[in-house]
């Protein structure tokens, strides 16, 4: 359950630039072309603060990121260094890339990089009261407080609420094994996303809301379209966050923007539903789940910078969506990686049965002694980076990084892609390799676990990445135990990509075998 990074990202405004730009350009290119070749030949005479590549009038650079823009970013960075200026029609962006550079300034300039920029999509988000796409404030740390504070009172040790949750995880875990063994009856083969977005959806919700849904629930499976249509808009944020006028007119880039409001407003108004409904039975001395844990602070505490009832929502509104949204597409590309590489999954099936054994499921407390799971899951997040490029930056003031000056209010693209696949820090990282995470005595090495990037840094850091850790850890270590997966013979699955919100794999079929005795969990809620 990744919050506030939703660190996701960046990819939607590239999308919009390959399918549906080029139309909106030909409708407005006549009005607009004199006036920003005027601003184009201006900005030549003027000289560059940071190096970066040409920029075209109009468009800039937008035309030469193509569908995977993490990687062309660390593809200029080999040109102009770790960090260089681009253009996004008549936005200057600075990118980042690698670890030197990400690090110095998420960590060593960590207020400076903590702002969010006035982009008309982040406006939208949450009713405007998400902590997620807001600006660095006073308000903003006491929203990011007491966000922090109710997730660590559902997460610590000794939180009788974090026994219920992993119990819930583990009960969700079962029931996609049954789902999973259900639509393999008759060595059939099925692609394995729904069910797993629905299981982590589930997760997410007992969490919020105490509640869990069908797979098949019809106001869930609309709370899921509005969660994936959100993924497919936000990210970098809308071309209209930096060509506005494209609002003006009838364009395909409108018709997105005018939809992705419309999702939004959608998804909030769910969110306030069920927020209302807790409102209506809060007892304070009874907090049945982080929706009555958020109320009690938001709503009825005091000392709070100004945060109104809304903020509940928004929170709970950030809470849903990112929780979702990572730990689903951590999922899909795990199973994606088990079938691909059946000696891992044999190696994993072994372990399993030593540490576990058959007469019951895996838990937490089993952690320790699966390092090689661990590994798995680590080598998963560093070798895919499914969040890789992090939500928008704004500097919050001037600040130097490697050298160069970057002035106040700039927006800044994280490439948290390029950090993973770094090969200062990583022997071949174009390769699979969960053992790279295991010391000589086999067990996970913490040092090299920690230069993995996939929940960012600093203040900006996901607050919840501990949980998301925990759900991944639970749902696969289940699956693991319980299904022996398979791909259709002889098909060599493809690693590539689609850039949404997270990356996910392309469509991909599998089939789920009993490894054993199937174990069943009864289903609770938090």
């Amino acid at each position: 359950m990744a919050v506030p990074e939703y660190d996701v990202k960046g990819g939607s405004i590239v999308r919009e630039w390959s399918g549906q730009v080029q139309p909106a350009l030909v409708a407005s290119f006549v009005f607009l072309f004199c006036l920003e070749a005027c601003l184009w030949v201006r900005n030549l005479r003027q000289k560059r603060r940071l190096p970066g590549p040409f920029a075209w009038p109009v468009v800039g650079n937008a035309m030469q990121l193509g569908q995977t823009p993490h990687t062309t970013f660390a593809r200029l960075a080999k040109k102009y260094g770790s960090v260089y200026q681009i253009r996004l029609g008549r936005s200057d962006i600075v990118v980042l890339n690698g670890d030197k550079a990400i690090r110095q300034a998420l960590i060593e300039h960590s207020t400076e990089f903590a702002g969010r920029p006035n982009f008309i999509s982040f406006q939208s988000v949450g009713g405007g009261k998400s902590m997620t796409f807001t600006t660095y404030s006073k308000q903003w740390k006491m929203h990011r407080k007491i966000a922090q504070s109710t997730i660590r009172a559902f997460s610590s040790a000794n939180s009788q609420t974090k026994a219920a949750f992993e119990q819930q995880i583990v009960a969700e875990a079962a029931e996609l094994v049954e789902i999973f063994l259900k639509l393999s009856a008759g060595g059939q083969y099925f692609n394995p996303g729904h069910e797993l977005t629905v299981a982590a959806a589930n997760a997410i919700c007992a969490l919020c809301f105490g509640k869990r849904y069908g797979h098949n629930d019809a106001e869930f499976r609309a709370l899921l379209e509005k969660v994936d249509q959100f993924g497919q808009t936000v990210g970098a944020g809308s071309l209209v966050d930096v060509m506005p006028w494209l609002q003006s007119f009838p364009n395909p880039v409108r018709s997105v923007f005018e939809n992705f409001k419309t999702v939004n407003r959608e998804f909030f108004s769910f969110i306030q539903s069920k927020v209302k409904e807790h409102r209506e039975t809060f007892d304070p001395e009874v907090t049945r789940d982080m929706s009555d844990a958020i109320i009690g602070i938001i709503d009825r505490g005091d000392d709070r910078e100004g945060l109104t009832p809304d903020h509940t929502e928004g929170t709970v509104s950030d809470l849903i969506g990112a929780g979702l949204d990572t730990v689903s597409a951590a999922l899909s590309w795990m199973t994606l990686l088990l079938v691909k590489y059946p000696e891992i999954q044999t190696r994993l099936h072994t372990l399993m049965d030593q540490v576990v054994g058959p007469e019951r499921l895996p838990s937490m407390q089993d952690r320790d002694n699966l390092a090689y799971l661990d590994a798995f899951i680590y080598e998963t997040m560093r070798f895919t980076s499914f969040v890789p490029v992090t939500i928008p930056h704004c500097t919050t003031s001037d600040v130097t990084v490697d050298g160069l000056r970057i002035p106040k209010e700039t927006v800044v693209f994280i490439n948290q892609w390029s950090v993973n696949h770094d090969p200062l820090k990583w022997k071949d990282p174009h390769l699979f390799d969960p053992s790279r995470f295991l010391d000589e005595n086999g067990s996970l090495d913490k040092d090299v676990t920690s230069r993995v990037m996939i929940f960012s840094l600093g203040k900006r850091r996901c607050i919840g990445d501990q949980v998301a850790k925990v759900e991944i850890f639970l749902f696969l270590s289940v699956l693991i135990h319980q299904c022996s997966l398979e791909k259709r013979p002889g098909e060599d699955l493809s690693l590539n990509s689609l850039y949404s919100l997270t990356l996910r794999p392309l469509d991909y079929k599998v089939t789920a075998r009993l490894r054993g005795r199937q174990l069943k969990v009864k289903q609770s809620a938090v």
